[in-house]
């Protein structure tokens, strides 16, 4: 396995034999900074399994149309160095915000062979960072995200394209609207979106193994390590191209 490089805004993470296709993942608030870390133990997963990885790393704003032009920006350019027979698939995947970022990217999704949206949500600022909404709301600067959650359901139905999607929900996980993105997508003509369950919680996608890593297998959580398997299985073995 080869060690993670940093290019522009973006983690890299080239497997040892490139076999499946190309990842362009987005992490959720608070995570995404350190992509490397905060999703170790999927990436490096993944990219076992045969995928290159391209993880964008960012901190969480307000104006959410903005960043995931700016994702989609950086990842158009990472992939021009790769040749498309070694990357016949490609696969945009999202955590919780990332997923919408994902979602509000400029060519609505066209540019990829599917998405895979893992734990989506779509709260308002207020819910999602009460006390910078109130800032901002005494400061009288912008306090809802852009677009809101509101204009982002109907932008969901009326402007996003790619008919391939794959939705992860966790039985845990009280921050899921998976099911309510689902609804949003199938009111597209010729959908093809499904929607799966997986044992574990909100932060199961988001794991960096430190305990294994500092002091051995033995010392890992068994259970998390299985929801790990599950959900990298689930990834790989997804067939999105029509």
């Amino acid at each position: 396995m080869n060690t993670w490089r940093q290019q522009e805004g973006l983690w890299i993470l080239e497997p040892s034999r490139p076999t499946c296709g190309l990842i362009e993942f987005i992490g959720g608030s608070g995570l995404a900074a350190t992509p490397q870390f905060s999703y170790r133990r999927l990436l490096q997963a993944l990219a076992e399994a045969g995928w290159w990885i391209h993880a964008w790393s960012y901190v969480p704003g307000f104006d959410h149309q903005a960043q995931a032009n700016t994702a989609w920006r950086c990842f158009r350019e990472a992939r021009l160095g790769i040749s498309t027979t070694t990357c016949p698939a490609r696969l945009r995947v999202g955590h919780s915000l990332g997923c919408k970022l994902h979602l509000l990217a400029p060519d609505g999704g066209r540019g990829c062979s599917g998405l895979v949206a893992l734990s989506f949500n779509n709260f308002s600022a207020e819910r999602s960072i009460p006390l910078l909404a109130e800032i901002g709301q005494q400061l009288n600067v912008r306090s809802e995200f852009s677009p809101s959650p509101r204009e982002t359901w109907r932008q969901v139905t009326l402007s996003y394209s790619q008919p391939r999607n794959l939705l992860v929900r966790f039985s845990r996980d009280n921050l899921d609207q998976s099911n309510r993105l689902l609804a949003a997508l199938r009111e597209r003509p010729e959908d093809n979106s499904t929607l799966v369950e997986l044992p574990g919680d909100h932060l199961t996608p988001s794991s960096a193994g430190l305990r294994r890593q500092l002091l051995g297998d033995w010392a890992d959580d068994p259970s998390r390590q299985r929801d790990m398997e599950r959900l990298t299985a689930l990834i790989s073995g997804w067939q999105p191209v029509a």
